[in-house]
């Protein structure tokens, strides 16, 4: 989510709503649903497989479980998923560029299940990457499990970001402050807003029946971007790789769900053989 939509947001509800039972098992159902399409996507992803091949294979997916995909039209968005590479941050329209040995890959995918919003994205190795690119994707992963597992009623949405924040610059990569997580529900963006970075403390208070994504985006250089001239993609100023892993979660009165776990443990960045 970007600063922007993050300022409409705020402009639009100054209330965060408050979820019940049947919200969270509509939330599971979507984000089952996601998951099921990104694990599907892994026997895909190889070299000399375009991007717009994945997002036909995902439109396909969708449709055949009677779910819609959110980005499909959203603000003039023209594809069904997100697909960032290499130096991509996020936003990555898929196209006839085809994967090359070497290459990551981001891919997000929203769902909308019977009027929920599943949210989820992984990085995707393609063949034999880097150690420097697994090493990448391995501090993203964790960096996103450490914003999870602040999760809890009495933290605050700064617990999130300083979680992310002090693990991925301990470990040499930098936070993307452009974009952060955000609430969903019946619709695809609402507050609370998750940055990545901040305080503990800060922020504003979780209470249970909170939905939103964390989805931190992590660079191995400087957090600096820049969108490119068709308006939607977002790419490292220094041109250094780029990762992100998302989930979509609810507070509840212990800590929280996640909505959008592989049902086959595929969430976890694979590394090269």
């Amino acid at each position: 989510m970007s600063n922007l939509e993050f300022a409409r947001a705020q402009a639009r509800d100054t209330k965060i709503k408050l979820h019940g039972a049947d919200a969270f098992a509509g939330m599971a159902k979507a984000g089952r649903l996601v998951a099921e399409a990104l694990d599907l996507l892994t026997e895909y992803v190889k070299p000399g497989v375009t991007t717009e091949e994945l997002n036909t294979i995902v439109f396909d997916f969708a449709m055949a479980h009677d779910a819609i995909p959110a980005p499909l039209n959203y603000r003039g968005f023209t594809k069904a998923i997100c697909t960032s590479l290499n130096h991509v941050v996020c936003h990555g329209i898929p196209g006839p560029r085809a994967l090359r040995e070497g290459d990551v890959l981001n891919i997000d995918v929203t769902f909308i299940v019977d009027g929920w919003h599943g949210d989820s994205s992984r990085m995707y190795p393609v063949g034999k990457i880097s150690r420097a690119a697994e090493r990448l994707l391995e501090v993203t992963h964790n960096a996103l499990m450490r914003g999870v597992a602040a999760v809890k009623p009495s933290a605050t949405t700064g617990d999130i970001g300083h979680a992310i924040q002090v693990y991925a610059e301990g470990e040499r990569c930098s936070v993307v402050r452009d974009f952060c997580g955000h609430g969903l529900g019946r619709v695809f963006h609402d507050r609370p807003n998750i940055l990545h970075y901040g305080e503990p403390g800060e922020g504003l208070p979780l209470k249970p029946g909170m939905l939103f994504t964390i989805e931190p985006m992590i660079n191995l250089g400087k957090p600096h971007v820049k969108i490119l001239s068709d308006g939607w993609t977002a790419v490292t100023r220094d041109r250094s790789l780029s990762a992100q892993f998302e989930h979509t979660v609810g507070v509840t009165e212990t800590g929280c769900a996640v909505f959008t776990l592989s049902p086959k443990g595929l969430d976890r960045p694979p590394v090269s053989a």
